[in-house]
């Protein structure tokens, strides 16, 4: 596989996508400013990469309702302490990238990536991602006790809810990204990181 590959089973061009997915992967394009290299990977087989797109949007893109519920900063915060601990460069750097982003702070990612056991993070941020890293790295041994700590931190189930399901689709993405040798764009490297 040659070192600038997206992916070790190939890649689709954003014009070669059917026109559902061309039009859908397209608006991201257009906001960002380049097709990340997940969707030209996924496009081979279009079928999982709609049900992918529609789960991640239910999941990673829903705007908060009236009950409250995860921002989409902490979305991301639980994205990258997994994908982190499940040692997915592809969704460390991306997501990474979005979490500087959304917490407008250039260093959160690579300290909640490397460790973040040890990363600094309000009291209802470390419930979060250590609620996520269970659930991640030994979710059998999840019990009631973890679920009243969530709560005692102020998650509602809803967020608890949240933070299981997320973290299942990312040891899915993860995993998909390991198999597939998945190379991060270049773009997402600078991303919150220098002023726009």
């Amino acid at each position: 596989m040659s070192e600038h590959a997206v992916s070790r089973f190939g890649h689709v061009e954003l014009d070669d996508m059917p026109d559902d997915l061309r039009e859908r992967i397209g608006a991201i394009a257009e906001k960002s400013g380049f097709v990340p290299n997940v969707f030209r990977a996924l496009a081979r087989r279009p079928a999982e990469l709609r049900a992918f797109l529609d789960y991640h949007d239910a999941l990673v893109e829903k705007a908060p309702d009236d009950r409250g519920g995860l921002s989409k900063a902490e979305r991301e915060l639980v994205v990258v302490a997994t994908s982190g601990a499940n040692h997915c460069t592809y969704c460390v750097v991306a997501h990474g990238a979005i979490l500087r982003v959304r917490m407008k702070d250039p260093e959160i990612a690579d300290k909640v990536a490397s460790n973040p056991w040890g990363a600094q993070l309000s009291p209802r941020e470390r419930a979060i991602v250590d609620l996520a890293l269970l659930i991640a790295t030994d979710s059998a041994q999840l019990t009631d006790a973890e679920l009243d700590d969530a709560r005692m931190a102020g998650l509602s189930e809803d967020e608890i809810w949240d933070v299981g399901a997320i973290t299942a689709l990312f040891a899915m993405s993860n995993r998909l990204a390991h198999l597939t040798a998945l190379r991060p764009n270049p773009e997402f490297f600078l991303m919150g990181r220098l002023p726009r």
